[in-house]
């Protein structure tokens, strides 16, 4: 088996995606990033990683380092990794990363907003849909939902399957990475699952200083967004699943 793969990719985004692992590897102590070999306008060379069962100890040390990446920081909420200037992907779609001092500002329009027009232009979401995620808007947009924590250093897209588990722990790939919100990461890996979710959060709590006070109660209002993107990309029940979710946030 080759010891390392080529992905390929939409133009540029390749190098987004080098410039986001760069980041979060840059991170002393942090959690473990797949290493970039080499990438260009369109594709990215990694190691191949073998994978390997997934245990209580590996996911303890993952939940404590990935606090330490996130207090790296970033410049601003929506600011992109150092070294990359413009926008990037999440997945297969284009991302909005403008620079906002307001986590609420920023996650509103360039995360919700953007994600919930585009899923109703490609029939994702009614116009009933589009209506509630118009009040979530609103009401995060406000700054119901600020509080004091500074813009995290976040992968951006920590759903089970970006992140792998080896031999010698948990390790992330194929980040969306930005200045973003701690929640959202550790509502990635809630969203869609991952082995030991409740060892990685109890670790992570314990690790982190800048959680807010009942934060697992807004595990969903972090949630929307991906399943917002989801439904831009995908449709089926995406669409109908983030207008419930947000319906509980009005």
């Amino acid at each position: 088996m080759p010891d390392q793969f080529t992905k390929r990719a939409a133009p540029g985004a390749a190098l987004y995606e080098a410039a986001g692992l760069r980041w979060l590897a840059a991170v002393s102590s942090g959690a473990d990033v797949v290493e970039v070999i080499e990438a260009s306008e369109r594709q990215i060379v990694l190691p191949r990683l073998v994978a390997a069962r997934a245990d209580p100890e590996a996911a303890a040390d993952f939940g404590r380092r990935l606090a330490v990446t996130h207090d790296a920081g970033a410049a601003a909420f929506g600011a992109p990794p150092e070294s990359w200037e413009g926008d990037g992907w999440i997945g297969t779609e284009p991302m909005t990363l403008e620079p906002t001092t307001s986590w609420g500002a920023f996650y509103a329009e360039q995360r919700c907003w953007a994600y919930a027009e585009r899923a109703y232009a490609r029939g994702g979401l009614d116009r009933d849909g589009l209506a509630v995620i118009e009040k979530v808007r609103t009401r995060v947009g406000q700054g119901t939902y600020d509080d004091d924590a500074p813009p995290a250093r976040i992968h951006g897209d920590l759903w089970s399957g970006n992140v792998f588990v080896t031999a010698a722990g948990f390790v992330l790939i194929d980040p969306a990475a930005h200045g973003g919100h701690r929640i959202t990461d550790l509502a990635m890996l809630d969203l869609f699952g991952a082995p030991y979710l409740e060892v990685i959060l109890s670790a992570y709590e314990s690790a982190s200083r800048w959680l807010p006070p009942r934060w697992r109660d807004l595990i969903g209002l972090h949630q929307l967004h991906p399943l917002l993107v989801h439904a831009a990309i995908f449709g089926g029940g995406y669409g109908p699943q983030a207008v419930a979710l947000a319906r509980t946030l009005v």
